[in-house]
């Protein structure tokens, strides 16, 4: 899994103190490039989300680096050529959801699988399993604690901490991994032996890390973010 800093870039490890449809001419991937080649390679790229989980990543670590400007041009992209690749939208989207925290775009990007409930695309949207937690002690008494969330099809997202009295020492965050990928009971992570437990246990004690770590006066890691369907939103502001 990726270590992200207070701002959410993939770092080393740190402390956290981390209707012309078809036609290349009008596809925004055209106008940025000027190069029709490019949008053949760039449907190519999109074609490959469905079934390839490294151009899932691949996509969430991209656009999730874009700033604002770029993050508006890969969805203008997204509209104009979305339409001519074989496959379900929600390849094309749910890995950009899982990263975007900008409320105006998050609505964007579902708006763009609205008006499919009756498909089976927009079924494959709906996560398949259920969120877990795992948990365990390092040797110096750190909790780590691990959240799998369910996206799509065989993919979750997964945020894994290390956190004591203080707030949150380390934090990692994967937002695209294949479920077979994912922790499992019995793995180690960061020096600590990991077990199921229940996910309103998990996110008691992340709850109880956020307000220690607001009360320290630190800035939350910005991958902190994804807990905000787990959490009351208003405890990671």
């Amino acid at each position: 899994m990726d270590l992200v800093d207070p701002s959410g870039s993939a770092k080393e490890p740190v402390r956290v103190g981390a209707s012309d449809r078809g036609d290349p001419e009008r596809t925004d991937v055209r106008a940025l490039t000027g190069d029709v080649r490019a949008v053949r390679a760039w449907r190519q790229w999109l074609e490959s989300m469905a079934t390839d989980a490294e151009s899932v990543l691949a996509a969430a670590i991209a656009y999730r680096d874009l700033d604002a400007e770029g993050r508006e041009r890969w969805l203008d992209s997204l509209a104009a050529d979305a339409p001519n690749v074989n496959v379900p939208r929600v390849a094309l989207y749910a890995p950009l959801i899982a990263v975007e925290c900008d409320p105006i775009r998050r609505r964007r990007l579902l708006a763009a699988l609205e008006g499919q409930e009756g498909d089976e695309e927009y079924s494959a949207a709906r996560p398949r399993g259920r969120a877990e937690a795992l948990t365990g002690r390092d040797g110096a008494g750190v909790r780590v604690s691990v959240v799998v969330l369910p996206l799509y099809l065989d993919f979750v997202q997964v945020l894994a901490c290390g956190h004591d009295h203080r707030g949150f020492v380390w934090v990692r965050h994967e937002p695209v991994l294949l479920l077979t990928r994912a922790p499992r009971p019995g793995d180690v992570l960061q020096g600590a032996r990991i077990e199921r437990t229940p996910l309103k246990s998990a996110v008691d004690l992340l709850a109880a890390a956020v307000l220690a770590h607001r009360r320290s006066g630190r800035a939350l890691p910005d991958a902190l973010k994804v807990l905000a369907d787990l959490l009351d939103p208003s405890e990671l502001q």
